[in-house]
């Protein structure tokens, strides 16, 4: 077994550990598990980047052109965005969501390897800046404000039932916290989302000689753009606070992670990561 394959499946038992340590942590009120948990993402997160350096020390010609490159580095990039909350909440429940994320797409880029994707060598720099990392970095935000979203809502029918909050209840952050991070990812991954989107549009102008063929993954983004940009103006114009955000940007979240798995891999599209 090659070097390079023994450091995947060490990113993989990594994140494996990780995940389940803040699984097990958060349901019996084991804040030594969710240390482990966080030690184990910190490795897995250090792992990860050699081997994307790695990839693209060895590999620099054709790395971008791999549907493994995308796929990890968006994994890669949820770790770094959940590191980004930990030190700015000073919480960690949102592991919770990104641990398990990562894993996954760190597993479906060893999937999507023989993807290959047209890249036009005079736009890789604005490609990868503007339309990939933009994207990605939104798509993390937005798994982080409908990981908040989930758990206020869990929250909320909680208090209105007057049930009894026992054991991960009891350790989660309060409402309005929830509700803050909500309004935040929001507030950020929406401008970023629009940014990649017509970088996007303006890439495909280059390689297919139109911005737009009504291409599932183009239709199904813009779907995702129009109830982005509508949850976007109802938090900032109207103050929409509580359940109604909570619900849509878990809807909008699900919509994407259907298309980033359903249409990538089993759809003709251009964004293709069938075998």
């Amino acid at each position: 077994m090659a070097l390079f394959e023994i450091l995947q499946y060490v990113i993989i038992g990594l994140y494996l550990v990780g995940t389940g340590a803040f699984l097990a942590g958060s349901l019996v009120s084991r804040n030594s598990l969710i240390r482990v948990g966080n030690i184990f993402a910190v490795l897995g997160f250090i792992m990860h980047t050699v081997d994307l350096t790695v990839a693209v020390t060895l590999y620099h010609e054709t790395v971008l052109d791999g549907g493994y490159f995308y796929y990890s580095i968006l994994g890669w990039g949820l770790i770094l965005v959940y590191f980004f909350f930990w030190w700015k909440f000073r919480n960690t429940f949102f592991a919770l969501t990104a641990s398990p994320l990562a894993l996954l797409l760190f597993i479906s880029s060893l999937a999507a390897q023989s993807l290959k994707v047209t890249l036009p060598k005079h736009l890789a720099g604005l490609f990868i800046g503007l339309h990939i990392g933009t994207i990605f970095v939104s798509i993390a935000l937005m798994a982080m404000a409908a990981g908040a979203g989930a758990a206020f809502l869990y929250l909320n029918n909680k208090i209105k039932s007057k049930a009894a909050i026992s054991g991960f209840g009891k350790d989660m952050p309060s409402l309005n916290s929830f509700d803050r991070i909500n309004h935040w990812a929001i507030v950020v991954g929406f401008p970023l989302y629009t940014l990649g989107l017509a970088a996007g549009f303006l890439w495909a102008r280059s390689v297919y000689k139109q911005m737009f063929s009504w291409d599932p993954k183009e239709i199904v983004t813009l779907v995702v753009w129009f109830l982005f940009a509508f949850l976007f103006h109802q938090r900032i114009a109207l103050g929409w606070k509580g359940r109604k955000p909570a619900m849509l940007v878990i809807i909008v979240f699900v919509i994407t992670m259907v298309s980033l798995w359903g249409i990538n891999f089993f759809m003709n599209t251009h964004h293709s990561f069938k075998p």
